[in-house]
């Protein structure tokens, strides 16, 4: 699978994508929502699955779903965060996951992608 990871702490974004490479995904990690609108850009379809950090500057991970689905984009988008995922996953109908970024995701993510 072909996913754009989006995340401004290159700590946190270089283990998502650690994560996922060693499951045999293809990855793109990006410092911004805006990176990421650019990286989707007309070719949106280059990538199967969109995971974003929450708590971004200028373009927070809710505000990058949106805007997604505002310009047509259909990836399916997953919402890591530090909060209560749940209050978070009411925020925005059509989210495919909202996991916490803690210990757990090593074991979260591989799941939560697996299911799409």
């Amino acid at each position: 699978m072909r996913i754009l990871i989006v995340d401004d702490d290159p700590f946190a974004g270089a283990m998502a994508e650690a994560i996922l490479d060693a499951e045999g995904h293809d990855c793109l990690l990006v410092e911004s929502g805006v990176e990421a609108l650019d990286a989707l850009g007309e070719e949106h379809e280059a990538f199967d699955l969109v995971i974003s950090d929450m708590h971004m500057p200028l373009l927070s991970g809710l505000d990058l779903f949106r805007e997604m689905r505002d310009r047509g984009i259909p990836t399916p988008f997953v919402l890591l965060t530090g909060d209560d995922p749940e209050p978070l996953h009411a925020q925005a109908p059509g989210i495919a996951a909202c996991l916490m970024k803690d210990a757990s995701l090593e074991a979260t993510l591989p799941a939560a992608v697996a299911r799409l």
